[in-house]
């Protein structure tokens, strides 16, 4: 297998020279870096090539790298039943400048182009139909963001007096605790709480 995938890192970066910026090994697959503004060339090539024929679109996924200038991987994954292999093509992107839409060269890409976008903020040029998928209308943010607080912005709930769902700020009516660490069922140096409830027989 890597013999094959070595041969087919060495095809695709002399087809398509600068399109690739990188291209690894690991884990049986190859993983290509390819230029955001050629992406669509680079998808193109794979899925059309008599050597690649990467015909099935897997999936769109992201990761966020907040450290960095461009925050974002948006990592293609693709399936080559004719060469039994499988190729993960990522683009370096940030928050504000949009990458290619790839819809043309592999139209189930739609959805999962919503859902990087919804969830990480990642702009798509050319999609028919940027908008959230997952959460909800008028959703503040984006959940899979590492700087996204892990209780979010609003809370949900159904109010019975109104008869509707209401959304309301996050409400934290839990004070802080500090927590010893010691277990409860070797005995600990206070009450726990609602142990004072207990009677003793």
């Amino acid at each position: 297998m890597s013999e094959l995938l070595k041969s087919l890192s060495a095809h695709i970066s002399d087809r398509l020279g600068p399109a690739v910026l990188a291209s690894t090994i690991a884990y049986g697959e190859l993983t290509l870096e390819a230029d955001p503004a050629r992406i669509i060339e680079v998808l193109r090539f794979l899925r059309d090539d008599a050597e690649c024929r990467f015909v099935c679109f897997i999936d769109i996924c992201g990761a966020d790298y907040p450290e960095r200038e461009k925050r974002f991987d948006v990592v293609y994954h693709l399936l080559s039943p004719y060469k039994n292999a499988r190729i993960r093509v990522k683009v370096k992107a940030d928050d504000e400048t949009p990458v290619p839409s790839v819809i043309d060269v592999f139209p189930a890409a739609d959805w999962f182009e919503r859902e990087a976008f919804d969830l990480y903020g990642v702009l798509f040029s050319g999609h028919p139909d940027l908008r959230r998928i997952l959460t909800d209308y008028g959703f503040a943010g984006h959940p899979l963001r590492k700087d996204f607080p892990l209780t979010g912005h609003v809370e949900v709930r159904y109010d019975d007096e109104q008869k509707r769902v209401v959304y309301e700020p996050v409400k934290l009516v839990q004070e802080f605790r500090k927590f010893d660490y010691l277990s409860p069922w070797e005995g600990t140096d206070y009450i726990l709480p609602g142990d004072e409830k207990a009677t003793k027989s």
